[in-house]
């Protein structure tokens, strides 16, 4: 029997050589083989060995080490013939329940944790190490481990060969940095096979275990938490488990005593204790001491757990690396949108974590690698068909996904919501940074904003945990040379959500207020107690002035109109922050929030900082959007409540105050912000009043994105109302934008797509719009859009057929010679058109003169522009002797002839001025040679005097900008 002595030490085979050597079971025959007949000879059960022989090393030297053998003879033992195994009962309900995928994470696609998951760095750590990292502004900062203490997930119960086994392992890390994670997925590796250290798993929430009232015993906990477990329940209590690893998340939500006088010993899993109690008889191991254990946790609760009953601390660090963080952007952003859009998404977003800019640092925690990537999923992949979904959704979907609905502390009596504790006093912080445009904090400005001056000896202990725990996960560190560490919120964006919500939750309380909200209180429960009512207002009041006042009648009717203005204060609040004269030349909301992710703009600087002209233009549209329904559902769930009643009087205040505001002519990122905002809003009935003064929309130079057309289009939607006009000039548009905003598009009057290079795709668009029954488009301006042979053959059709546009404007738009051949007859059929501007295109005279010679035939066209285009000074003087009232058309010949010429050659101009550097430098200086000559045909032409000046300053500015193209050339 010596032979059995290179078995593994507390397995399964420890009892089988027990039993041996008492007599109850046979020997095996032979050391170093494990085969069937000794497995027979041992059970005396043919049916064993016909359910063996399915296994991979059945008959083969050492098969029963294979650990699945190992399993498979396990459960053998306990399963009757026809019935279903109930390890891999086990393993497939496990697989289901961790392969659940959060409705937060649809958006991404439907695909499993192994697509897309990277694994976070773990380190060997200490609870000394913990110590130290709580030490700076009781905030929980990043620190990278060494190399050498590096441990993978899978080989934390791992040891050396000359070390005592590592049975129990503490896991933390503050909220985001991935621990639950890091157990769904090998619970996942396990179920699949890829983990066979472990015969079985049990996970368990101590958040659950903290809810359960009534003691229990361990073997019904798992048999009641996992049924299908039944029949091996009693072999695991018994001791003749196979190797068993129980997990229990979120230790902090247990208050463990390990004091013998409050926790009794305790060794049969049958005897019932309080959750609390079994955990810490199975960390002592006094109950069930072969079990391994995996306990994870937040910081502040690592010292709850002696150290003598830990074997192993393990410190999980996020992302340190920035491939790491790269291959999470990869593996999430590359299942969604359009192929090659999406590879120089991921480059610029590569390039800019490769800077080791401010991103990078923030990118250690997994979570805001999600909130990152949830961002550009919704700035980049929103497309027509996109469900509804908001920034403020989104910001609050995340905060769900973290925090749940968490209580602050479990063994409080009052239940305080986190995300509410987190409003009342990160959200102060943030709001009052926000309204100072304040992006760095000091200790001052945190011991001010959460008033330790104020609080408890309990309270002080709830924010200290609050502070390891939380405050890390909004805020870090960040250290300048010879200056106090201060601290910065991690995600910009963050500290306006917190602050907007800390206002529209109505934290934000004067002193009467705060006392009314606490007298009213107090009068509901305590009727006239009188003494509780001065015990709490004497916080606030002194005691002096208490004497003076009927308090108990006063303060209910003084809180009743005070709460009224409250509402209209914040209505006031979210007006006033929106429209800041000194916001409106900034970048509009979305593309800054672009910007800083991409690294376009907010590059980092040596302090950590965002650039000093950055706004806080993301906080009024966070106000609106906390005021949607659906945020307000969710917001419920996480124990912030918003009424009906509060919603309804702030919508009635802000709806006095924006209905003056939007009959004025707003700058177009200013235009775009204020869509954005009533987009958040949610409210239809409320858009649509507002939307009735949007007569004119300039959003020109604003980069518009799919996602900003859905907003647009999604607002002005909500009226029915004509448009006058709308400039979308300069904004990039494509084929997808243009689909978007078909339905706006067809209520205007005069429609500017000015230099947008639009693609084959978009003049499809464009051509689909004007055959539009229900097109209303009067005036077209298409400048400076290219348009191909191909785009001709939609276009083309598109202007014979329609019935609206009466003045369309093809100016540079490459036709040439042969376009204009293309497209006369699709002119010619045309029966609406009043004006048609051709010019800068190329033409030569030839073409010109057949396009003049169909026009004076055409029955409605009155005005046709060919200027600078390829024809002589001869030719011009034939075009301009041509009269309307004689040959029926007016051709302007020149650039400055006619009484509406002088926009379009100012225009054009400063088109050239502004893309001078990203075009062709020989090209521009052809056409900037045409222009020239073009004004010194004009000036020849012209008596008049003023007129001869202006136009020797233009050609004055043509010949330097013609020199400075030169020299670069």
């Amino acid at each position: 029997m010596q032979r059995l002595k290179y078995l593994p030490a507390r397995s399964k085979w420890t009892v089988i050589k027990q039993q041996a050597l008492s007599g109850t079971q046979r020997p095996f025959i032979g050391a170093g083989t494990r085969t069937s007949a000794g497995i027979q000879s041992l059970h005396g059960s043919k049916r064993l060995v016909v359910a063996m022989k399915s296994l991979p090393h059945f008959g083969k030297p050492g098969f029963l080490q294979c650990p699945q053998c190992l399993a498979h003879h396990w459960t053998s033992l306990n399963t009757s013939p026809g019935q279903a195994d109930p390890i891999e009962q086990h393993r497939k309900r496990l697989r289901d329940w961790f392969s659940h995928v959060p409705n937060e994470e649809m958006q991404f696609g439907s695909f499993s944790m192994e697509k897309w998951h990277v694994d976070p760095l773990i380190a060997e750590s200490s609870p000394e190490e913990n110590r130290e990292l709580t030490a700076r502004l009781g905030v929980y900062s990043h620190i990278e481990p060494k190399k050498s203490q590096i441990i993978k997930a899978d080989n934390m119960f791992a040891t050396a060969s000359d070390e005592s086994p590592v049975k129990t392992v503490l896991l933390y890390g503050m909220v985001g940095t991935g621990k639950s994670t890091v157990v769904s997925k090998l619970v996942l590796d396990w179920c699949d096979g890829k983990l066979n250290q472990f015969d079985i798993i049990l996970p368990f929430s101590c958040e659950d275990l903290s809810s359960q009232n009534q003691p229990t015993s361990l073997n019904k906990l798992i048999t009641r938490k996992y049924t299908q477990l039944k029949t091996i329940v009693p072999h695991i209590g018994s001791g003749k488990q196979g190797n068993v690893l129980l997990v229990f998340s979120d230790l902090e939500q247990l208050k463990l005593d390990f004091r013998i006088s409050k926790t009794e010993l305790c060794n049969d899993p049958n005897e019932p204790l309080p959750p609390s109690g079994l955990l810490v008889n199975l960390l002592r191991k006094y109950l069930l001491p072969d079990t391994n254990i995996l306990v994870t946790t937040r910081p502040s609760a690592v010292d709850s757990i002696p150290s003598k009953y830990v074997d192993r601390y393990a410190r999980i660090c996020g992302f340190a690396d920035v491939e790491q963080q790269y291959q999470y952007f990869k593996n999430r952003l590359n299942m969604s949108g359009d192929v090659h859009a999406n590879e120089n998404l991921m480059k610029m977003l590569y390039r800019n974590l490769q800077r080791h800019s401010q991103l990078t640092s923030d990118c250690f925690l997994p979570s805001y690698c999600w909130i990152i990537c949830a961002t550009l999923h919704f700035l980049h992949f929103t497309t027509a068909n996109m469900p509804i979904q908001t920034l403020t959704g989104l910001y609050t979907s995340f905060l769900r996904l973290n925090f749940g609905g968490q209580i602050l502390d479990a063994s409080h009596q009052q239940n305080i919501s986190t995300l509410r504790y987190i409003a009342k006093t990160v959200g102060k912080l943030a709001y009052e940074g926000t309204e100072k445009k304040k992006m760095l904090f000091s200790e001052g400005d945190l011991q001010r904003c959460f008033e330790l001056d104020t609080k408890t000896e309990e309270e002080l202990n709830q924010l200290t945990a609050f502070q390891v725990d939380m405050l890390g996960f909004f805020m870090s560190p960040t250290a300048q040379p010879d200056t106090e560490p201060l601290l910065r919120f991690t995600v910009p964006g963050m500290q306006e959500y917190l602050a907007a919500l800390y206002v529209v939750l109505g934290e934000k309380k004067s002193v009467l207020e705060r006392v009314g909200v606490a007298v009213s209180d107090t009068i509901g429960k305590a009727s006239e107690d009188v003494t509780a009512i001065l015990a709490i207002i004497s916080k606030f009041v002194p005691f002096r002035i208490l004497t003076l006042v009927r308090l108990v009648n006063i303060f209910p009717r003084i809180f009743k109109k005070i709460s009224a203005k409250s509402k209209k204060g914040i209505a006031n609040t979210m007006v006033f922050e929106m429209f800041r004269q000194d916001d409106e030349f900034n970048s509009d909301v979305l593309e800054q929030i672009n910007m800083s992710i991409l690294g376009e703009e907010f590059s980092s600087t040596a302090s950590g900082e965002r650039s000093a002209t950055q706004c806080f233009e993301l906080f009024p549209a966070f106000m609106a959007g906390l005021l949607a329904q659906n945020n307000r559902l969710l917001l419920e769930e996480l124990g912030c409540t918003i009424k009906n009643i509060t919603v309804r009087e702030i919508a009635n205040n802000l709806k006095k105050n924006l209905s003056n505001v939007a009959h004025e002519q707003l700058p177009p990122s200013e235009l775009m912000d204020l869509m954005l905002f009533l987009y958040e809003l949610q409210n239809e009935t409320f858009a649509g009043e507002i939307c009735k003064s949007f007569q004119r929309l300039n959003l020109s130079q604003v980069k518009i994105t799919p996602l900003k057309c859905f907003v647009i289009a999604s607002v002005m939607n909500t009226s029915s109302h004509p448009i006058e006009e709308m400039n979308l000039s300069l904004c990039n548009l494509n084929d997808e934008c243009l689909k978007i905003l078909r339905p706006v598009l067809l209520r205007c009057r005069d429609l500017n797509l000015q230099f947008n290079n639009l693609g084959l795709g978009a003049w499809q668009e464009v051509s689909d719009l004007l055959l539009d029954p229900n097109c209303t488009v009067q005036k077209l301006w298409l400048c400076d859009n290219a348009l191909s042979e191909a785009a001709v053959y939609y276009i083309g059709p598109a202007i014979a057929h329609n019935h609206s546009v009466t003045q369309l404007s093809l100016l540079n738009t490459s036709l040439g010679d042969k376009g204009v051949r293309m497209l006369t007859p699709y002119i010619r059929d045309n029966t609406h058109l009043k004006d048609i501007n051709l010019a800068s295109n190329l033409i030569g005279e030839e073409a010109a003169m057949d396009l003049v010679e169909m026009i004076k035939k055409h029955p409605t066209l009155e005005k046709v522009h060919l200027y600078l285009n390829e024809i002589s000074d001869d030719g011009k003087q034939r075009l301009r002797a041509l009269r309307r009232e004689q040959d029926g058309v007016d051709v302007l010949a020149s650039i400055t002839e006619g009484s509406n010429v002088s926009a379009y050659w100012t225009l054009i101009l400063k088109n050239i001025s502004r893309n001078a550097a990203n075009r062709d430098k020989d090209l521009v200086a052809d056409y900037l040679t045409l222009f020239q000559k073009e004004l010194k045909f004009s000036r020849q032409q012209t008596l008049n005097i003023w007129k001869k000046i202006k136009l020797l300053q233009v050609e004055n500015r043509i010949a330097n900008l013609l020199k400075q193209i030169t020299q670069e050339t």
